[in-house]
């Protein structure tokens, strides 16, 4: 999976070279959110970990503290570091989002985070409609201008198409929805990678976009509502037909 291997380094928006300690986080994170170390395990010792990693105890330690900043571990004297039951991690954070989606994400995890978008996204759409600024039309407008120009195919693309999400989200003018643009972002960028991992994405998107901005533009908060609605519920169909797709590759029916 040449083509998907380096998608997936260039992952969602400002992607670029880790440092040894988020390398390790990454590593581990990655054995963590796909089954490989499961909820309750007690990751090696700083002093083993770091001997068989090859690294300095510094690091493997900074890793583990990402870990537990993202609810993935905790540690406790006299037990260790354990990782944490799935209820406890933030599955919104952008690294752990990043995660899931490099290796095949759970259906209930799929159908969890658009239930998630299906709930936030058309509500803050309506909101938008009422309460946005030409600037943040202008915003929306522009990205859309450099998805099409771009196509989601490429990074410049998946990044215009998160400006896009984050300007709606920001024309809520609801500072709880607005602090949720890093998660939706991730999300919007991760799902596009992921729908791309074994064939070109077969759906123009562009049109279904211009719906929602349309009706943010135009003031109508219903259509805006139903716009995204329809938007987001598209969105889930191309990303499960690519997960049945990997799963066809991997047992051998494709």
């Amino acid at each position: 999976m040449g083509k998907g291997d380096h998608d997936e380094r260039a992952g969602a928006r400002g992607g670029g070279a880790l440092r040894l300690h988020g390398t390790i986080a990454r590593d581990l994170g990655m054995k963590i959110v796909s089954g490989e170390i499961k909820p309750g395990d007690i990751l090696d010792g700083e002093i083993e970990a770091s001997g068989l990693l090859n690294v300095s105890r510094t690091a493997y330690r900074e890793a583990v503290r990402i870990l537990s900043a993202k609810g993935l571990v905790s540690s406790r004297p006299k037990i260790g570091t354990r990782v944490s039951p799935r209820e406890q991690w933030h599955l919104l954070d952008p690294d752990v989002l990043g995660w899931i989606f490099r290796s095949e994400p759970e259906e209930s995890l799929l159908d969890g985070l658009f239930e998630l978008r299906r709930i936030v996204e058309p509500e803050a759409a309506a909101l938008a409609a009422v309460r946005r600024t030409e600037a943040q039309v202008e915003r929306m407008t522009v990205a859309l201008e450099a998805m099409a120009t771009h196509s989601l195919a490429t990074e410049a693309g998946r990044a215009a198409d998160q400006e896009f999400h984050s300007a709606l989200l920001e024309a809520s003018n609801n500072a709880f929805l607005i602090s949720m643009i890093p998660g939706v972002g991730a999300a919007v960028a991760w799902t596009t990678v992921f729908k791309q991992r074994q064939v070109p994405l077969h759906r123009d998107a562009i049109p279904d976009h211009r719906k929602v901005l349309d009706a943010v533009a135009a003031k109508d908060p219903a259509a805006a509502h139903a716009a995204m609605a329809h938007l987001v519920d598209l969105a889930l169909f191309d990303t499960r037909h690519a997960r049945e797709l990997i799963y066809e590759e991997r047992s051998g029916g494709a």
